[in-house]
């Protein structure tokens, strides 16, 4: 292992053993056996060293990610996809506060394939027509309100105490981004002769987004994709 990795391994371990999440450089340099030029060669500094740290957070997060393979229901795709983003920020309580520090002002760049993921699988929802508003506004309100419940559950352990929150958080939330007849069982599917301006806005725009239509120039596609954008948030 080289000196930087073994580093950078030895802060994240320190890291995540912290009653706080905070590590000094000297505790880092001690325990990885090397002198603090070492680690200002590598990092600069500890602000260097924390955003190393994060990065490296994020890859293992989207390891599993990267290696789904899309299944037949976008919608379950996303329900699990919300509950393993639970379940990493509670087996990693300090490194997800850091990762979800405002002090990080430069999302890394494998924070935006995060997102980049999410709307991924909400576009597949809105072309099977199971989306109630534009992919990119469902994508912004699920990261929201899924990173909001994590960093509650890791930073108030004691006050945020129910298991159960999570899910039924995920739940309220896909109640208002998916059609009834994906979030409530047992609820009338919308019929294909009325669906809806919103809906068929969602659906014709995910649509054209797979397969651009040779009719419209680029300037022509962005505005009427904006528009059906425009329409679906109308719901």
């Amino acid at each position: 292992m080289s000196t930087k990795a073994r580093i950078l391994a030895v802060a994240a371990e320190l890291v995540a053993q912290s009653p706080d999440g905070d590590v000094s450089t000297r505790a880092v340099c001690e325990a990885a056996g090397v002198g603090a030029p070492a680690l200002y060669r590598h990092f600069g500094d500890k602000e260097g060293l924390l955003s190393a740290v994060v990065d490296h957070g994020w890859e293992r997060y989207l390891a599993s990610k990267r290696e789904r393979r899309p299944g037949t229901d976008p919608v379950q795709d996303l329900r699990d996809g919300w509950d393993s983003h639970t379940e990493f920020a509670l087996r990693n309580p300090n490194l997800y506060r850091l990762m979800n520090s405002p002090a990080m002002r430069t999302p890394p760049a494998a924070a935006l394939e995060s997102h980049r993921i999410l709307t991924a699988d909400l576009r597949r929802a809105a072309e099977q027509g199971k989306v109630r508003l534009a992919p990119e506004l469902a994508a912004q309100m699920i990261m929201s309100a899924n990173v909001g419940v994590c960093l509650m559950l890791v930073s108030r352990p004691a006050t945020f105490t129910d298991e159960t929150l999570s899910r039924r958080v995920r739940d309220a939330v896909h109640a208002v981004v998916f059609t009834p007849d994906v979030t409530t069982p047992g609820a009338r599917p919308a019929t294909p002769d009325t669906p809806g301006v919103p809906a068929t806005a969602i659906s014709l725009g995910a649509q054209l987004r797979q397969n651009p239509s040779p009719a419209f120039t680029p300037a022509e596609a962005a505005l009427f994709t904006e528009w059906l954008d425009r329409l679906s948030n109308t719901g």
